[in-house]
């Protein structure tokens, strides 16, 4: 038996930076991890994007949070995790998604967005080469970047390291230690099965579960019935081209052929350009083999939007789950009967981006008791709260 201040279920987008601000605090953490390695679940199938242009104000506010930890990731720590400032630009063709887009500013701006309605013109100069029939305008957030997914996980996890966290690969949780009964139930801890087939017992005040996919397998085990259901998306990534464009781009409308609801697609800071689509019929479940019918689909809506695009190389595709809640937004904080277990979970696809933000708020709330953003909004992302009520609109 081992004991600390923290556990970590899970070394991923939410996992790592809430272990590094916990350690950066003075705690003793230990993160665990079924995987070889930190990053290995659904952090290295993000296409890296960054983004605080949310509708809701708790993912505003997360979000912002992320981007100052990722812009000056660099200069804290020395280390390029590949930081590329340029924005996120939706551009509107109907007046649909720009009523929508319009619609949500003042919440936006509300909540310290540096965002702006831009004319037609002014898109066009923001994203070259865009198919300018129709074009309306569109929204802009400077502020907004992007990141590699895979530099930002080994990063935080040697800074985490360096504080002091532990962390224990190859080893899967089978189950949480509980003292007392449901309605003054507290988790002190966790059981494991290490790669040698041995159990092992890790004791801590607090449990945090960041077990992204899995989420709701360790919300059971103490008795919590949180959804938490993982749908599947494919990405892919070009070679290098010539650096231009600097923005990352979401076109809302669904695609003409019925496979797509919206694309979105960027060119990172080695001048790869990665792009990836919500499907308009949801694949449940856990498969992650890539299907024949997205480089078709996603081709013709690149070329449409951006027609050099026809020249671009595909290097790869692959397949990433999105760990979904009914509404869309995350769930991060302790549900009132379970003393001691923490959660950051339900991401929606979004853990890169809100990972910074949500790991500073639990390492607040497990070591001063309450969060670092707005308590009201923070409320709204409660365990506890009606999932029916459906409310991100930039999901």
């Amino acid at each position: 038996m081992t004991e600390h201040d923290v556990i970590v279920i899970g070394a991923g987008s939410v996992g790592l930076p809430t272990a590094y601000f916990l350690a950066e605090a003075g705690m003793k953490v230990l993160v665990v991890d079924e995987l070889a390695s930190s990053g290995q679940g659904q952090n290295k199938s993000a296409i890296g994007g960054v983004r605080a242009t949310h509708s809701d104000p708790a993912k505003i506010l997360l979000c912002s949070q992320s981007l100052g930890v990722f812009s000056t990731w660099k200069e804290r720590t020395g280390t390029d995790i590949g930081w590329k400032a340029g924005g996120y630009c939706f551009p509107a063709f109907r007046e649909r998604e720009e009523k929508a887009l319009r619609g949500i500013l003042p919440v936006q701006r509300a909540h310290g967005l540096d965002i702006d309605w831009c004319e037609a013109d002014r898109i066009g100069r923001l994203v070259p080469g865009i198919e300018t029939r129709g074009l309306l305008g569109g929204t802009f957030s400077p502020d907004d970047g992007q990141v590699s997914p895979l530099l930002a996980a080994e990063s935080f996890t040697n800074e985490a390291r360096r504080l002091g966290a532990e962390f224990r690969f190859r080893e899967s949780v089978t189950g949480l230690v509980t003292e007392g009964e449901r309605g003054s139930l507290a988790v002190v801890g966790v059981r494991t099965r290490g790669p040698d087939g041995k159990a092992h017992e890790h004791r801590a005040a607090a449990v945090v579960n960041a077990a992204g996919a899995h989420a709701s397998g360790i919300c059971s085990m103490a008795g919590l019935d949180i959804p938490v259901l993982p749908d599947s998306h494919e990405a892919g990534i070009s070679a290098p081209v010539r650096p231009f464009l600097g923005p990352l781009v979401v076109d809302l409308r669904p695609g003409p052929d019925g496979r797509t609801s919206n694309f979105y697609f960027g060119q990172n800071s080695e001048g790869q350009v990665i792009f990836c689509y919500t499907p308009a019929r949801i694949f449940p479940g856990e498969d992650r083999r890539s299907t024949g019918e997205f480089m078709p689909t996603v081709a013709r809506r690149l070329v449409d939007l951006i027609p050099r695009f026809r020249n671009l190389t595909v290097r790869r595709i692959w397949r990433g789950l999105y760990p979904m809640t009914a509404d869309g937004v995350p769930v991060i904080g302790m549900d009132p009967c379970v003393e001691g277990l923490y959660l950051g979970i339900g991401m929606c696809g979004q853990g890169l981006m809100l990972g910074p933000g949500v790991g500073m708020n639990l390492a607040s709330l497990i070591t001063t008791g309450s969060p670092s953003i707005d308590g009201e909004a923070f409320d709204a992302l409660s365990p506890g709260r009606d999932f029916t009520c459906g409310r991100e609109v930039l999901k």
